[in-house]
């Protein structure tokens, strides 16, 4: 018998976990077809697929290898509701079936650690497959106008800059107004822990 692929691991994806799911299960539905940008590990969407089990999840990476590592979690966890996961890269994504909509998009991690044109791409593919009264959520540390940016978010803004002077934590106001642009608007900010933001944002 082949042995299962052994999942990849984030210290940070595991601490955020529950943090992030306890916003999710407050404000959604008890059924629904999510949609996840930037998978990674597989550690979020198992997560979530098992605590909302009336949902259905869609994971994808722009890494291949990811999915393997992302397969091997859901069959662990013998998760039922979680699809075979799709290679995805936002900035050309693959034309989903005809009508297929989601009532979530889920993103963490991914604005910063990405080009900023990202962004915008991330925005408009979100905008595309999302239901009626859909909502994008995104997670990750942000620059806010009206509060000081932590220690810890400058040192992670210079350490991304230096792996890649393409990356970089950004000005929420930037990413309102990309999101402006593709018919999103942000409807609910929630503080996270190690300065970290859940934004939902709504389609106008």
């Amino acid at each position: 018998m082949l042995a299962m692929h052994q999942p990849d691991f984030s210290a940070a994806a595991e601490r955020n976990k529950q943090p992030i799911f306890d916003v999710l299960r407050r404000i959604l539905p008890p059924q629904g077809h999510a949609f996840e940008i930037a998978s990674g590990t597989g550690q979020h969407v198992t997560w979530f697929a098992a605590g909302l089990p009336g949902w259905t999840w869609q994971p994808t990476d722009v890494q291949a290898e990811a999915l393997d590592s992302i397969s091997a979690r859901v069959e662990a966890q013998g998760l039922s509701n979680v699809r075979k996961p799709l290679v995805l890269d936002v900035m050309s994504p693959p034309n989903l079936p005809v009508g297929e909509r989601y009532d979530l998009v889920y993103c963490a991690n991914l604005i910063h650690i990405a080009p900023w044109p990202a962004c915008a791409a991330l925005m408009r593919f979100s905008a595309q497959i999302l239901a009626v009264g859909g909502r994008l959520a995104t997670y990750g540390p942000y620059v806010e106008e009206d509060a000081a940016t932590s220690d810890g978010n400058l040192a992670f803004d210079q350490s991304l800059k230096l792996r890649n002077a393409a990356w970089g934590i950004r000005d929420l106001k930037a990413v309102v107004d990309e999101a402006a642009s593709a018919g999103l608007v942000l409807a609910e900010r929630h503080a996270m822990p190690a300065n970290n933001l859940l934004l939902l944002w709504s389609r106008i």
